[in-house]
């Protein structure tokens, strides 16, 4: 069915602000997912404050094209949809969750990071990067382990004296 020249503008409007607004934007190819899959993707995403459209190529291209992003663009091949949010990581932490779920059905093509263009590989490295909780409790793991061996090795000489 076409779409009107009237609403092929607002489409490339919220398009617009929805790249111009987020700090993130990951490109979605997500060939072959059906409905119900489809729902969880939209749920799950929303859950964690990401927004996700489904736009034609065309109208993505001259989104993209106003906003001043750097760098090159990655080829969008398939079908298209962008998860964009105002969290730098979730985005691309979230599709990445469903790319590993649904093999051949959902994959990361590039996307929009900190205003640069990057390609699949590094929104990918990017999606691998832990959430700020388990970072937290990573850095408190380390400050903790020398203190943890000292009080071990002071233990052991106690020990040895008694």
């Amino acid at each position: 069915m076409a779409v009107s020249k009237e609403k092929k503008k607002e489409v490339l409007e919220g398009l617009k602000s929805a790249v111009s607004s987020s700090k993130s934007v990951v490109f979605v190819n997500f060939k072959g997912l059906n409905v119900s899959d489809t729902t969880a993707l939209r749920r799950t995403l929303s859950a964690s404050g990401v927004e996700y459209t489904v736009a034609k190529k065309t109208l993505t291209k001259m989104a993209l094209g106003d906003s001043g992003v750097k760098g090159e663009q990655p080829a969008l091949d398939g079908e298209l949809a962008l998860a964009y949010g105002d969290d730098l990581i979730a985005p691309a932490r979230e599709v990445y969750a469903f790319q590993k779920k649904f093999q051949d059905k959902v994959t990361i093509l590039g996307g929009v990071f900190d205003g640069e263009y990057k390609n699949m590989t590094e929104m990918t490295e990017i999606a691998s990067i832990p959430s700020l909780q388990t970072l937290r409790g990573m850095f408190v793991n380390i400050i903790n382990s020398p203190i943890q061996r000292m009080v071990i090795a002071l233990d052991q000489v106690a020990a040895k004296k008694v």
